[in-house]
């Protein structure tokens, strides 16, 4: 079976999506293939399932490339399709938003399917023909068009398209569907990868010294990476103790920081555990307290911190600088991160070297990308759906503008 279309955008996720909503009806027939068997199962999940879509301190310094001297380009796609630009449009679609403290920006439903929702019903409304389980395993071009082999659960069909789209994800999460195979189908056109690593992922420490305090949230807490002496990144919320380290969302933004680090195991955390004390409260406060001869010198940092952490942290040491010394600078050992199994996005990709502004392939002319595929990450707070939404607006906006009728700007 073989059919021809103007437009092929593989990979029904955010940036697939975004990118099909956002190529108007005169550009010709647009085919959007998902390989799982609904549209959207990742964006249903984003945000805890509350649906942090973007952030409102939005711009470029919050993402992340290996690609030296491409920064330039990252800043041109945000600035061209902003956090405005993503929230009118869900506004326009009949979504309803509001920021949190942190400028996170959530539906009011606080509901991430929701989001999933109304993109499937301005999809449906429109002229994008959408093809569930629908796996591309082969792109060849023959000159004039480019050749796509798919398979179905019925069969295997090739698709005919004058354009393409990588929207496919990178290797996180790949219980939503995204394996890496975007890569591969780059990599026949001659697309180099970058080296990958999990982001926004938990941690994994040396346990010896925490796993006392499995299941312990530190909250707001102030947590700083280092690599030896060298400050990587301090970050500000919530730490929570695991079997195999940490998790929370203080170590998903460090994640990002550290990830490609931790091969070398030369990562450490320090936690500030009171970040609102200062050391010099904290000293007379102790000094005071240790005065009292009935108190157990163990139960020292009672009413100060969790039991459990303040009892680890008084068999290091009973010296009363020292315990502020370890109060305010709790090390911790990383050993590794949780995997791609478990991260949110994936660090590295196709390096923006090889494609030109609007995101189309500079070794394959009609070959273009959007999304996590690229070698651009964001922090953890909205920004990588930003990110996706902003490269998949520059993606249809070129192709519209190929496909405009002769004469018309």
């Amino acid at each position: 079976m073989m059919k021809k279309v103007t437009t092929t955008i593989i990979g029904g996720g955010f940036s697939g999506m975004i990118c099909a909503a956002f190529i108007e009806k005169e550009h010709g027939e647009v085919l959007l293939l998902e390989r799982l068997d609904r549209l959207g199962k990742k964006l249903s999940a984003t945000g805890n399932g509350q649906g942090n879509l973007t952030n409102v301190n939005f711009g470029s310094a919050h993402y992340f490339t290996q690609t030296l001297g491409e920064r330039d380009k990252i800043e041109k796609i945000l600035s061209n399709a902003t956090d405005k630009s993503l929230v009118q449009f869900f506004e326009k679609l009949g979504g309803l938003f509001s920021a949190d403290e942190r400028g996170r920006v959530y539906p009011t439903g606080r509901q991430a399917s929701s989001l999933t929702d109304l993109l499937r019903y301005h999809l449906n409304a429109g002229k994008t023909q959408i093809s569930l389980s629908s796996k591309v395993t082969d792109i060849k071009h023959d000159g004039k068009y480019f050749i796509l082999t798919v398979e179905t659960d019925q069969n295997q069909e090739q698709i005919y398209s004058e354009n393409v789209v990588i929207c496919t994800g990178g290797k996180a999460a790949k219980n939503f569907g995204t394996d890496g195979n975007g890569y591969l189908l780059a990599k026949s056109f001659s697309h180099t990868v970058t080296p990958l690593y999990p982001a926004l992922v938990q941690l994994k420490t040396d346990a010896r010294k925490t796993k006392s305090l499995k299941g312990i949230r530190v909250m707001n807490a102030k947590v700083s990476a280092y690599e030896g002496e060298r400050l990587l990144k301090t970050t500000r919320g919530d730490l929570i103790f695991t079997e195999y380290g940490v998790s929370g969302d203080a170590i998903f933004k460090l994640s990002s920081y550290v990830t490609q680090l931790t091969e070398k195991n030369s990562v450490t955390l320090c936690v500030d555990l009171l970040p609102e004390i200062s050391e010099e409260i904290l000293h007379t406060t102790l000094l005071e307290k240790s005065k009292n001869t009935s108190l157990n010198r163990q139960e020292l940092l009672c009413g100060i911190l969790n039991n459990q952490i303040g009892r680890l942290i008084m068999k290091e040491s009973e010296d009363v600088k020292k315990i502020v010394e370890n109060v305010k600078k709790f090390p911790i050992k990383v050993t590794g991160t949780l995997g791609f199994d478990y991260a949110q996005v994936t660090k590295g990709g196709i390096p923006l070297s090889e494609v030109n502004e609007q995101l189309e392939s500079k070794r394959q002319k009609g070959l273009y990308f959007a999304g996590e595929v690229l070698d651009v990450d964001g922090e953890c707070g909205g920004y990588n759906l930003q990110w996706a939404f902003s490269s998949a607006v520059a993606v249809a906006e070129s192709l519209n503008n190929k496909h405009k009728p002769r004469g018309q700007v």
